[in-house]
C-alpha cells in the first residue's frame, strides 16, 4: 500500500493577517513568517490567475447509477434490485441510452447549459480496485506507488512561489495529497467562514469583555520577552478574528446563490471558496472532498442518493455563486472518485469494487461534451467491470496544457503516451 503523497512534510501553524485566514503551512520550514505575509500581500495584489479546484467522491463512486442506462434489458438483468426506472431522472442528450440519476438535478442542470464536459467511463488499464492504490494514483498523476509529490503539487512548483501558501489550498483541515509540493509551501484550513475566537464555558457576553482585554493587551508596552509574546498573540488573534468577519456565513455576500443547508461543512466551504476568490486572495489550486461515503457495497440507493444530491446541489449552487461574482471565467471544477463500480450488484443490495468510474469538469469555460464514449454493459472486462475510454492522466495532461498553459510533460509521468481530450471552449 502507497504511502500518500506529502507524507512526512513538515506542517507549521501560521496566522495570514494581512488577508485573515488560519492556516496550517506545509513545506514552508525554511521560508520567515515576515516574507510569507509579504509574498501573500503581494501576489493578492495582482492575482488573476486561472484556478483548478478538485473535488474528491470518496470510496468509488458508482457511475452505472449517477448515468444509468435505464432503457437497456442487461441493465436489469445485472441489478434486478437496484436498477433505476428507466423514466426516473433526466435524460442524458449526449447519449440516448443514459438519464441522470434523480439525485444529481444540479449537475442535469449544468449539463444542460453546457457548463458540464461528463466522463462517463475514466480510468486506466489493469485497474488495483484498492481504494488506496487507486486514490494514490490519482492524487500523483500516475500509476506508481513511489511517487511522494502531488500532481498538483509539483505544477506549483514549477509555476509556483517560494513566499505564498495560498497558491495551494486544501480545504479540510489536512493536507490533500494531490497537493503535496517539493518546494513550495501549500495551506490547509478548515474553512475560512469557521474562525472565531471563544473559550469554552464562557458566555457571548463576557467574550466581548474578554477580547476588549486582549485588545489592551495587545497595545501595553512591555519589555518582558513572555509578555511580548503573549501580547503579539493577542493581537493577532484579534486582528484575525476581526479580519474574518467578511468571510463568515452569515455575514457574506452570497450574491444570487442558495447553498443547501446541511450539517455536512462542504456547502459552506464552497461559499467560503467562493468568497475567498471574489476577494482576490492569490489561489491557483484547491482541494476538498464531497459529502457522502460512496463504498457501498450494501444498501447502496440510500447512500448514494443521500451524498450525490448534496454534492450535486451545492456544485449548482457554486458555479452560480462564482457566476454572480463574476469570477466564474476564472475557475474550472474537476470532480473525480478512485474507480467506478461492479455492473452487478451484489447480495446485500450494494456493488463492490470496480474500474472505470466517472468524472466531470464544470465551467463556464467549459466544452460541455462526452469526453471518451460509454462504452455499455455489454463489452465488460474479465471481472465484470466498466472498460475505461479515457485515461485520467490524459485529462490532466489536458487540464495543465489547456486551462493551466503548463507543459504536461514535466508534471505527468510519460505525458505524452495519452490522448488529449479538448476541454475548453
Amino acid at each position: 500500500m502507497p504511502l500518500p503523497a506529502g507524507t512526512g512534510l513538515d506542517r507549521r501553524s501560521f496566522l495570514l493577517r494581512s488577508i485573515g485566514a488560519a492556516v496550517a503551512v506545509y513545506g514552508a520550514a525554511a521560508v520567515p513568517w515576515r516574507l510569507l505575509d509579504e509574498g501573500v500581500a503581494a501576489a493578492a495584489s495582482s492575482a488573476q490567475n486561472r484556478v483548478l479546484v478538485s473535488i474528491f467522491l470518496e470510496g468509488g463512486i458508482d457511475s452505472i447509477s449517477v448515468l444509468f442506462p435505464g432503457s437497456d434489458p442487461l441493465y436489469r438483468r445485472l441489478r434486478p434490485r437496484l436498477a433505476l426506472a428507466p423514466d426516473t431522472g433526466t435524460a442524458f442528450a449526449e447519449d440516448p441510452r443514459l438519464r441522470w440519476h434523480p439525485a444529481a438535478g444540479g449537475l442535469s442542470a449544468l449539463h444542460a447549459e453546457g457548463r458540464v464536459a461528463t466522463l462517463p467511463a475514466v480510468g486506466y488499464t489493469r485497474s488495483d480496485q484498492s481504494h488506496f492504490t487507486s486514490r494514490h494514483f490519482y492524487e500523483v498523476g500516475a500509476t506508481s506507488a513511489e511517487l511522494r509529490t502531488g500532481w498538483l503539487g509539483r505544477y506549483l512548483d514549477r509555476v509556483g512561489s517560494p513566499d505564498n501558501p495560498l497558491q495551494g489550498l486544501s480545504l479540510g483541515g489536512t493536507l490533500s495529497p494531490a497537493l503535496a509540493a517539493a518546494r513550495v509551501p501549500v495551506a490547509a484550513i478548515e474553512s475560512a467562514d469557521e474562525y472565531t475566537f471563544q473559550a469554552p464555558g464562557v458566555e457571548a457576553a463576557v467574550l466581548g469583555r474578554l477580547r476588549e482585554a486582549l485588545a489592551e493587551l495587545a497595545r501595553a508596552p512591555t519589555t518582558d520577552p513572555a509578555l511580548r509574546r503573549a501580547r503579539a498573540v493577542a493581537g493577532q488573534s484579534e486582528a484575525l478574528r476581526g479580519a474574518l468577519v467578511p468571510f463568515a456565513a452569515d455575514r457574506a455576500d452570497p450574491g444570487s446563490a442558495s447553498y443547501p443547508e446541511s450539517r455536512d461543512p462542504f456547502p459552506r466551504r464552497l461559499a467560503s471558496l467562493a468568497s475567498m476568490l471574489a476577494a482576490g486572495l492569490p489561489i491557483r489550486c484547491v482541494a476538498l472532498s464531497a459529502p457522502g461515503q460512496y463504498d457501498t457495497h450494501n444498501d447502496q440507493p440510500t447512500a448514494l442518493d443521500r451524498g450525490l444530491r448534496l454534492t450535486s446541489e451545492s456544485l449548482l449552487a457554486f458555479q452560480r455563486d462564482l457566476e454572480a461574482r463574476g469570477v466564474a471565467d476564472r475557475v474550472l471544477t474537476l470532480v473525480w472518485s478512485e474507480f467506478g463500480r461492479r455492473a452487478q450488484e451484489n447480495a446485500s443490495r450494494g456493488t463492490d469494487h470496480g474500474a472505470a468510474g466517472i468524472g466531470f469538469l464544470i465551467g463556464s469555460r467549459v466544452r460541455g461534451q462526452l469526453i471518451g464514449e460509454y462504452p455499455g454493459l455489454a463489452g465488460l472486462d474479465e471481472n465484470g467491470n466498466l472498460r475505461p475510454t479515457s485515461d485520467f492522466r490524459g485529462l490532466y495532461a489536458a487540464i495543465l496544457e489547456q486551462w493551466l498553459e503548463t507543459e504536461a510533460g514535466a508534471i505527468i509521468p510519460a505525458a505524452g503516451a495519452f490522448a488529449r481530450p479538448s476541454i475548453l471552449r
